[in-house]
């Protein structure tokens, strides 16, 4: 299996939107691939403008996935993993989130959260990409805080014996502020990580934004 995880320095940050981006580019190129995410909550609250997780990146993968496919679990209120699995009465087994990615041979992984959160208790977002070994990019937002949270998400990878791969800042503006520059430049500089920029784009310009992105140096 080869691939990439697909982390960010928090909820909200664009993960999906990167790792749909990724999925949509090397299917552009013409390679089969797969996409994976652990696990969905938040099914209860209204979608946003790219939709559920689990349906864009079923979406913009080429493996015949349906959405329930992505994401082998799935719950409705917008809460971490291990409390909506508590609230719906189930246990999330990591052996069967292993079983489930390791099933592709080219897979897109995105994580729920950050790296530190909980999927089930006792096992983490940083324990799966640990287990399933595929170096990690991370989205992060251009804008203001981005240095502290992306260093701590670089340094939390890396002490988990974690490759990163890269950042992506997104959306990335086509006229990126004095402060969006340099919070590019110090977290390359102070986390010794390749940055890049995802586009703005939308769920019909996803092959686009992702062919900005340095897949090849990833895989």
């Amino acid at each position: 299996m080869r691939g990439v995880f697909v982390t960010g320095t928090d909820t909200e940050v664009g993960k999906s939107v990167v790792a749909a981006s990724i999925c949509a580019a090397l299917a552009a190129r013409g390679e089969l691939v797969a996409a994976f995410k652990p696990v969905v909550t938040g099914l209860d609250e209204k979608p946003g403008a790219f939709g559920r997780d689990h349906e864009l990146l079923a979406s913009a993968a080429n493996s015949g996935q349906t959405p329930d496919d992505v994401a082998p679990y799935r719950f409705g209120p917008p809460v971490s993993p291990h409390l909506a699995a508590e609230l719906a009465g189930l246990t999330i087994e990591p052996a069967h989130l292993l079983a489930t990615a390791r099933a592709h041979e080219l897979v897109v992984c995105e994580g729920v959260g950050g790296l530190l959160v909980p999927i089930t208790p006792g096992y983490l977002v940083r324990d799966l990409a640990v287990d399933l070994g595929l170096a990690v990019v991370i989205a992060a937002r251009p804008g203001l805080g981005t240095i502290n949270h992306s260093l701590l998400t670089v340094e939390a990878a890396r002490a988990a014996g974690l490759h990163v791969a890269g950042v992506v800042m997104t959306p990335w503006p086509e006229q990126p502020s004095p402060m969006e520059r340099s919070n590019r430049a110090a977290v390359e500089q102070l986390g010794r990580v390749a940055v890049s920029g995802l586009p703005c784009t939308t769920p019909d310009g996803l092959a686009e934004a992702g062919a900005a992105l340095p897949v090849d140096d990833w895989l």
